[in-house]
């Protein structure tokens, strides 16, 4: 399977794009929307720079967002600031009609990338070898369209953090194992909060082609991690939260279940992006907040929190490099391509790909 990029227009930013002033880029891009008017939709993920998700119709999470693009039949071009993967998805549940579009093709994700296709059906070979038919695939999300593909041709399906619970309950109801892609702090984390211990889960290292922190007998496992990671949420440390505690008693940790299981078990709350958002609106004025999460949103929400103290878990600035890749000029370059007609940057996945990630991902949607 390949992922087609339509008309890069040599994925090259044009010099004149290069070097406006905040007010002519913000001028032009709103110019460029009102032309294109209900042909237009925009999605912008949360941890997408303000200067950006400002233009987005809808913000929100995988989820969200995934949600919101099944209902976007009347929408010729989805503009999506966000990563590559979302754009895959997205392209998978709207008709071959409508346009997807993702502003700067490195807007990539580190955590997607961990896991490569062919290194997948090779571990599903070696695992359907040693544990036989007991093995039901689950992937994140956060991962390529091809392994989307591959969960849906297996009988898995997708999750997101907000829906983690629901799925592997589902996933267990059918198999007495989970195959977890790509990120195995989230499937750790879900698990252990379903009462799985961590004795009876085990990571596959696809370098290695094996398992490693087998500390049972294989045949006992439940949860078969594959050895990825987001690398924003790795970042977050255990040292962190002491420290804001001695610092400051009253101060709430809560982080997301991408962060390692000591992270999170060390918090006093996790969840999904959100889940997090939810719980800071919810929180009286004067509560005070350290979070785990993406730099980007966390300092949303203390702009638009200033009645609680809220302030980034790390002391190092913690950002999706790859999500903030999409910026003013990229966002103006599409648009103004739009109104001439030019499709820059289009994503599109091929037929085959997308009925079976689309088999995944309708199951998702049908478990939540």
């Amino acid at each position: 399977m390949q992922t087609s990029i339509l008309n890069p227009v040599n994925a090259s930013l044009p010099e004149e794009l290069r070097s406006l002033t905040y007010k002519e880029y913000d001028e032009r891009i709103r110019k460029a929307i009102a032309q294109l008017g209900d042909d237009l939709v925009i999605l912008g993920h949360h941890y997408q720079r303000d200067d950006v998700i400002q233009y987005a119709d809808y913000r929100g999470d995988s989820l969200q967002l995934a949600k919101v693009a099944e209902k976007l039949g009347d929408k010729k071009y989805i503009v999506f600031c966000g990563v590559h993967f979302m754009a895959e998805t997205t392209d998978t549940l709207t008709s071959e009609e409508q346009k997807v579009i993702l502003p700067d093709m490195r807007a990539g994700c580190s955590m997607a990338d961990m896991a490569d296709i062919d290194e997948v059906e090779e571990a599903w070979e070696a695992i359907q070898a040693q544990l036989g038919d007991t093995v039901i695939p689950v992937t994140y999300v956060n991962s390529t369209a091809a392994i989307k593909s591959f969960v849906g041709r297996h009988g898995g399906t997708t999750c997101t953090s907000s829906n983690a619970h629901q799925v592997l309950e589902w996933a267990f109801a059918q198999k007495k194992r989970i195959l977890f892609l790509p990120d195995q702090h989230l499937g750790r984390n879900t698990a252990f909060d379903m009462g799985i211990p961590l004795e009876q889960m085990v990571v596959w290292d696809p370098k290695a082609g094996d398992f490693e922190g087998l500390e049972c007998e294989l045949e006992e496992t439940r949860m078969l991690l594959w050895k990825g990671h987001c690398s924003v949420h790795e970042k977050f440390t255990v040292e962190q939260i002491e420290g804001h505690r001695e610092r400051d008693p009253e101060m709430k940790i809560i982080v997301h279940p991408e962060c390692s299981h000591e992270v999170v078990q060390a918090a006093d709350d996790n969840g999904s992006t959100s889940y997090i958002i939810n719980q800071i609106e919810a929180a009286p004025a004067g509560s005070k907040w350290a979070i785990g999460t993406e730099v980007n949103l966390v300092q949303r929400l203390a702009n638009d929190h200033p009645e609680q103290e809220i302030r980034l878990l790390s002391n190092t600035i913690c950002p999706c490099l790859t999500m903030n890749r999409i910026d003013q000029p990229h966002l103006l370059w599409v648009l103004e391509g739009l109104v001439r007609d030019e499709v820059i940057n289009q994503i599109t996945v091929d037929p085959e790909t997308t009925k079976w990630s689309q088999v995944a991902l309708d199951r998702m949607l049908g478990i939540s």
